[in-house]
């Protein structure tokens, strides 16, 4: 129960965090609040987990694959506050989850797998057909970010299940936080200049924290417990709360009420994962062994 239960509040809040910050554009621009997402975030790990203290016992390997995470993680969350800026939270949310489709059918080739790719790629087409001609840049955005986000559930889901040297789950969150801090290193030079308004006016300062706990640290954590815990496909497949809850979360907080088509295609992505069919419990267990010997493979 664990599991299902961080994959619960890492919905709710990967798509809190950013409706938050949607609120927070009529003040500052995009690069700037994105630089005060992943900042706070870097700073909260930085605090809490000291994330630095882990790096010289690292492989070489696991190093380059933190290094990856960080870049990634720049660059998805600035991509994304980019479409958000421009589209309803909930058409980015379900063009992001076409990646997940992908995800979760990937390695197993079956009819009922190749119909829930289709039925995602028919559910973007329907979010997208209507307003494409009017934000063109937008869906730019919201598709690279969907391929980012990609990134990030494939190298989340290496660093949560690398074998642990202290016996302790947390070192998963240990080298997301050291990822984090990359990530903020990163976003300095282009971001930082736009976040600046934000050291003049506490209360704006104060909401730029809020989102970055809201959107990089406790979805973040629950998905690295999640993924310590799952395959990456399982995993994948159990993200198919994420279109709904962008779509509550956009009407609640940014009053972005759905239309007939959106609805739709949030039905249709949401109707490809569950139809997603497993792979078998050898091939399971091949992939485990696989990701073990993987692992502990010296760099």
């Amino acid at each position: 129960m664990v599991a299902p239960a961080c994959i619960a509040v890492s919905a709710v809040f990967h798509y809190l965090g950013p409706a938050f910050a949607v609120l927070l554009f009529a003040r500052l621009d995009v690069f700037g609040v994105a630089w005060l997402r992943i900042a706070s975030a870097a700073l909260v790990f930085a605090v809490w987990r000291r994330p630095w203290r882990l790096w010289r016992r690292l492989t070489t390997r696991q190093r380059r694959v933190l290094l990856a995470l960080g870049v990634v993680l720049a660059a998805m969350n600035t991509t994304f506050y980019l479409a958000i800026a421009r589209l309803p939270l909930a058409t980015v949310g379900s063009i992001e989850f076409l990646g997940v489709v992908v995800l979760a059918a990937a390695g197993v080739r079956s009819l009922r797998n190749t119909l829930a790719v289709g039925l995602a790629v028919a559910g973007v087409v329907t979010l997208t057909d209507i307003r494409l001609a009017g934000t063109p840049l937008g869906f730019g955005f919201a598709f690279v970010n969907c391929a980012l986000f990609m990134l990030y559930l494939i190298l989340g889901h290496r660093v949560a299940n690398t074998a642990p040297r202290d016996g302790s789950r947390w070192e998963g969150v240990d080298q997301l936080g050291a990822a984090m801090l990359i990530a903020a290193v990163v976003t300095t030079p282009l971001c930082l200049s736009g976040a600046a308004p934000a050291f003049r006016h506490p209360g704006w300062l104060m909401a730029g924290v809020a989102v970055g706990v809201c959107s990089s640290v406790i979805p973040y954590v629950t998905d690295q417990l999640a993924m310590a815990r799952l395959r990456r496909a399982t995993f994948a497949l159990m993200l198919s709360i994420l279109p709904a809850s962008a779509t509550v979360i956009g009407l609640l907080v940014l009053a972005q009420p759905p239309t007939v088509p959106d609805l739709l295609g949030v039905a249709l992505v949401t109707m490809a994962v569950a139809i997603h069919q497993r792979p078998s419990m050898v091939t399971d267990r091949k992939e485990s062994e696989c990701a073990t010997s993987g692992s502990a493979r010296p760099a």
